[in-house]
């Protein structure tokens, strides 16, 4: 019988979010810096076998019911389906973030692996500003893997778009007509102090208010009752689907947050603004055992803490950037 993963404040943990890479195709000027990051040896990372270990377990002690895969960019491992296929095996909501560039290759033997949902991470729908972004001119290749991932099935397909203030704030309307005009749910994030070159201000956010009324004074919106969900979601009032605002600065969900995450190297974080790591994989190279495990789990989840404090004079910078840690 599994236990809750509960927190000092009462907060159930369902959602571990597994980073199964540090690598990335592409190098993302708020990501990576220009020099580039320093890459995990290959026998630093999980292997597939301790990754299921710890999913398992995490499932078996604690309840939870939600698995995603990140990076890096998760689709750079190698036979990443092989793993697909394990956690499939463990009857969670499995799902993936992606910045989608080899989905055309990918999207079908995920599916067939048991991938049922998809986020891809894209925050341009210009090819000269995409280029700029990422470093690579691989927009049309983006495009065509959410093509390939809402064909093979996957359900829903979300775009995870970054605002940037004097960067890509210009295409909210774009973004939001895309998503109507493409069937796939656009969620807009607010830039977050995780950049791997540290030029995160607080000016630099485009807010939840900005976007929703952007895009309300292009089309008619009606606003969905917001869940444990970190998005809060509007429909649009002609029933052409929808989209979401993850206002992780300007309207913190922390109150809510069920997350906890396993970095490619095997540190345990109870948030994504922890400042500090477990390390798990010398537990599991080590021969601890499953209770053991738990237990150093449970520990780290009752310290969390109540919010990350985003914009107070106490809030602490993660010393890790978001491609280091998994979204």
């Amino acid at each position: 019988m599994s236990v809750p993963l509960i927190d000092g404040f009462g907060r159930v943990h369902r959602d571990l979010r597994i980073s199964v890479t540090d690598r990335c195709n592409f190098r993302c000027t708020y990501c990576m810096p220009a020099d580039g990051l320093d890459w995990l040896p290959r026998e630093d990372l999980l292997t597939f076998e301790e990754i299921e270990r710890i999913a398992r377990l995490m499932v078996d002690h604690f309840g939870i019911d939600s698995i995603r895969l990140t990076g890096g960019e998760p689709t750079v491992r190698a036979n990443l389906p092989v793993l697909v296929q394990k956690l499939a095996a463990l009857d969670v909501d499995l799902a993936l973030t992606t910045n989608g560039a080899t989905l055309g290759l990918l999207a079908d033997k995920l599916v067939a692996a048991g991938l049922r949902r998809i986020n891809i991470s894209l925050d341009s729908l210009r090819p000269e500003r995409f280029e700029e972004l990422t470093r690579r001119a691989d927009l049309d290749r983006v495009l065509d893997g959410i093509d390939a991932a809402l064909a093979a099935g996957l359900n829903p397909v979300k775009v995870n778009a970054v605002m940037m203030r004097g960067i890509n704030d210009d295409e909210i309307v774009d973004f939001a007509r895309f998503g109507r005009d493409k069937g796939v749910e656009v969620r807009f994030i607010e830039f977050m102090p995780l950049d791997a070159d540290l030029s995160w201000s607080n000016d630099k956010v485009v807010t939840l208010d900005e976007i929703v009324t952007t895009v309300g004074e292009e089309f008619p919106l009606a606003p969905v009752e917001r869940s444990n969900s970190p998005a809060a979601v509007w429909h649009y009032a002609d029933g052409k689907g929808s989209f979401g605002v993850i206002a992780s600065v300007t309207d913190a969900f922390c109150g809510s947050c069920d997350r906890v995450r396993l970095t490619a190297e095997g540190m345990f974080r109870n948030c994504l603004f922890a400042v500090d790591e477990h390390d798990l994989r010398e537990l599991l190279r080590s021969g601890a055992s499953d209770d053991e495990i738990a237990d150093v789990i449970s520990d780290v989840v009752k310290d969390k803490w109540a919010g990350h404090a985003i914009n107070q004079v106490h809030f602490i910078r993660p010393g890790r950037s978001m491609s280091q840690i998994g979204g």
